[in-house]
């Protein structure tokens, strides 16, 4: 069980009033959220600050429940004689909604008894002085790289906040997390021939991080790499997403299994529970509890207990990603996906997601491709929901006789997310940088259109 901060506990508190208010006046079930937070970004550009910037937020969000009507307050002020105000305007809300036969706070015996230790603060201090100091060692690192020609600027954050969640049904818990960022952004090249690239890096301790150096020299050196694209042909090649992007091919798989869009039949996945629907050596996984973890967190946002779950397993879908309303619905039980803001009811979502890796070297992933794309950076969104059709403009570099050749741009990838995932191969490079993350991937036969 987590030790719970003074902040915590005076959140708790609040929240505990509020739902005892609206209990006294007639919500028959009621849950409460408050969200604080506090971060200080700096941004510096030519080694001069541009901007020192200190934000704080106290958001405080109420349900209440009559029936089946529900509604939600949300509020930035908690002084205890405005509490009886916010309970009455949700209450005058939800009589006047209309019926939800899926609303309700989550089943009692789901909600977790204890709160997990995620080791997801750290106490270290950083002043406004020491971020710019940070911003400007990256954004140095980075025009220290030959061929960089310009910066778009270097930057640093720090932060942290905490979550407390109360139901009427029993539940009480809180943790709080801290953040930690650094990012360079430069340019290579003159005129018409200039090219942009960034590296930067975010964690909960700061003693995980990079060094600014590092993040600077890499973004550079990225910049420099992609001067003097080609364009190329249209054609069906093999195509590796680096493990800069692959996490967005998770992203999408995340968001077909949704069990909202289950529910609503929106998905390309909708009849596909127990199929194989990726290779029978991929294993997809989702888990809260992961120490240290972008997204980790020791309860969902319905107060339920939420534990790994393995979405693929041997290339088998193995369950949808549900909360209490989506699981009712699908006539299933909720698996502790629930996520939660302080102005609407729960949504769902993943956590922590990964794709196991591979056994192959990202060189060894190539090693046998003729001619195909390596890519770096994806732009837009063309990903139907429905049908599965995926197409995204490109950005990296061609590969001939399975080496990295050259410097690629303006390119268009297109398939269906189905094929592509019965035909992907994971390299062993993953890198757990970001709340979704995935090895390079080898996706074969992608139509690739270009000039």
């Amino acid at each position: 069980m987590s030790k719970q901060s003074a902040d915590e506990q005076n959140s708790l508190n609040i929240l505990d009033d509020l739902i005892a208010i609206a209990r006294r006046k007639g919500a028959e079930a009621a849950d409460a959220v408050r969200i604080q937070g506090t971060s200080v970004n700096v941004s510096v550009r030519q080694g001069e600050t541009e901007e020192i910037e200190r934000s704080e937020a106290h958001d405080l969000g109420l349900r209440v429940l009559i029936g089946k009507q529900q509604a939600f307050v949300s509020s930035n002020d908690t002084r205890p004689e405005l509490l009886e105000e916010i309970v009455d305007r949700a209450l005058a809300m939800a009589r006047n909604m209309p019926e939800d036969e899926y609303c309700g706070l989550a089943n009692p015996d789901l909600l977790a008894k204890d709160v997990p230790e995620l080791d997801l603060f750290d106490e270290t201090t950083l002043t406004p002085d020491d971020l710019v100091a940070i911003a400007k060692e990256a954004e140095d690192a980075a025009l220290g790289v030959t061929g960089v020609t310009n910066t778009e600027g270097g930057g640093a954050s720090t932060g942290r906040a905490s979550i407390a969640l109360a139901t009427s049904g029993g539940f009480r818990g809180s943790y709080t997390s801290s953040s930690f960022s650094i990012s360079a952004s430069v340019i290579a090249g003159l005129g018409q021939g200039m090219e942009r690239d960034y590296d930067y890096d975010s964690r909960h301790f700061y003693s995980d991080m990079r060094s600014p150096s590092e993040i600077g020299k890499n973004a550079g050196e990225r910049a420099v790499k992609l001067l003097n694209p080609r364009k190329m042909p249209s054609g069906h090649v093999p195509v590796v997403f680096s493990n800069r992007v692959s996490g967005s091919i998770l992203g999408h798989f995340a968001g077909a299994i949704s069990g909202a869009a289950i529910a609503r039949g929106t998905s390309f996945l909708k009849d596909h529970m127990g199929a194989q629907i990726f290779s029978k050596d991929i294993n997809i996984i989702d888990d809260p509890h992961r120490l240290r973890g972008a997204a980790s967190k020791p309860f969902d946002g319905e107060g339920v207990a939420n534990k790994r779950l393995d979405l693929i397993q041997d290339g088998t879908l193995q369950c949808w990603i549900l909360n209490s309303a989506s699981a009712m619905q699908l006539g299933l039980e909720t698996n502790g996906r629930a996520t939660r803001g302080t102005a609407s009811p729960p949504g769902s979502g993943t956590t922590n997601l990964y794709m196991e890796e591979g056994t192959s070297p990202l060189e060894g992933l190539i090693a046998d491709i003729r001619s195909g794309l390596y890519i770096t950076s994806l732009i837009g969104f063309g990903v139907n929901g429905i049908t599965g059709d995926y197409s995204r403009g490109a950005a990296g570099f061609w590969i001939e006789n399975g080496k990295i050749a050259f410097p690629v741009s303006e390119l268009t990838i297109a398939g269906n997310l189905k094929d592509m995932f019965l035909n992907l191969t994971p390299a062993n490079d993953l890198d757990f940088r970001q709340g979704t993350n995935a090895p390079s991937l080898r996706v074969e036969g992608m139509m690739v259109a270009g000039t």
